[in-house]
């Protein structure tokens, strides 16, 4: 499926998520293809479409070869982090903790 059609099934919601994880430092096109179904190509293609050239030519100089968005670069000791407090956060607010 070619990127026109495939990004042209995403609704404007959608569209604001996979632009937000694009321009995030540490989330992966992987994640993004996980999650959407889009390639690299295709978030590349879209942030190009949906930008300004300017703010799409900062973006792709940003994340141009950086490690932390292609997995293969990714150095094998650097691991996700995840907060004990994860399963108690709900709607961005710590539960209260009785004890």
């Amino acid at each position: 499926m070619s990127d026109i059609k495939l990004t042209s099934q995403l609704n404007s919601e959608t569209i604001d998520r996979v632009i937000e994880m694009a321009w995030e430092d540490r989330t992966p096109f992987d994640a993004i293809h996980a999650q959407f179904g889009l390639t690299e190509k295709d978030v590349i293609n879209l942030m190009r479409r949906e930008m300004k050239l300017s703010s799409f030519k900062m973006w792709r100089a940003r994340v141009q070869g950086r490690q932390t968005k292609h997995t293969k670069l990714l150095s094998k000791t650097i691991t996700r982090f995840k907060s004990n407090l994860q399963r108690q956060i709900t709607l961005n607010k710590i539960s209260k903790r009785r004890g």
